[in-house]
């Protein structure tokens, strides 16, 4: 049995970080062991948007030069991007309930995630729901389009409103300059960028056996139609 090397070597690396981050990641002083759920909800988060971003992208070039690749790269980073929005969803309250003494507050950056989610799972029930392939892109695109002006909300919402959830460590400017104090001791900065590294290698392999799948079920739809 041929064995993709992509989905192989994220396999491994995700593993690779999680055992980095249980045995080899020092614990925080105040949080203890509830943080190390930092190292996959923060990647899981970059993930989700960066498949979100794909799937707007995607859908705007499709609008213009109609090409079936784009609609299938949109499908697949959308799935990717739900699944990675579900991890965020559920470990954002499993490190909040010894935090904050609560699973969920209905504050801007939690609700406004949860919106995010709805959506792209709205996007997956309509591509379900519409069998005409050139509508059902079109419909799809637009509601790609529309769900990623939520995602600069999401990331800014914390400094608009009053929120249980910490400001970005990672994101705030200057965080990774050497002339600068560290945002994280040494060896939590450098689990935390293994970790996102990982986890985008891993949204690279989902997308591509999502995209072969998508492949091969249009190939057997359009034979069908031709017998």
């Amino acid at each position: 049995m041929r064995i993709s090397w992509l989905p192989t070597i994220a396999a491994a690396a995700v593993i690779g970080t999680v055992i980095r981050v249980a045995l080899f990641t020092p614990l925080e002083a105040r949080q203890g062991a509830a943080q190390k759920i930092y190292y996959i909800h923060v990647p899981a988060a970059w993930v989700a948007f960066l498949a979100f971003f794909v799937v707007a992208l995607s859908g705007a070039v499709y609008l213009w030069v109609k090409d079936e690749r784009l609609d299938r790269l949109a499908e697949s980073s959308a799935e990717v991007g739900v699944v990675f929005t579900t991890v965020v969803l559920i470990t954002g309250p499993l490190w909040g309930k010894p935090i904050w003494g609560t699973y969920w507050t209905w504050d801007a950056r939690l609700t406004s995630t949860l919106f995010l989610w709805f959506i792209y799972v709205g996007y997956i029930v309509l591509r379900g729901a519409i069998d005409d392939r050139a509508m059902r892109a079109r419909y799809a695109a637009v509601l790609g389009i529309l769900g990623s002006f939520l995602i600069p909300f999401i990331h800014l919402s914390v400094y608009m409103f009053r929120t249980l959830h910490p400001r970005p460590i990672l994101a705030q400017a200057g965080a990774l300059d050497p002339a600068n104090k560290p945002p994280l001791p040494p060896e939590m900065l450098h689990t935390m960028l293994i970790s996102l590294a990982s986890f985008t290698l891993l949204y690279f392999a989902f997308v591509r056996s999502r995209y072969r799948y998508a492949l091969e079920r249009d190939a057997a739809s359009a034979l069908h139609y031709d017998a």
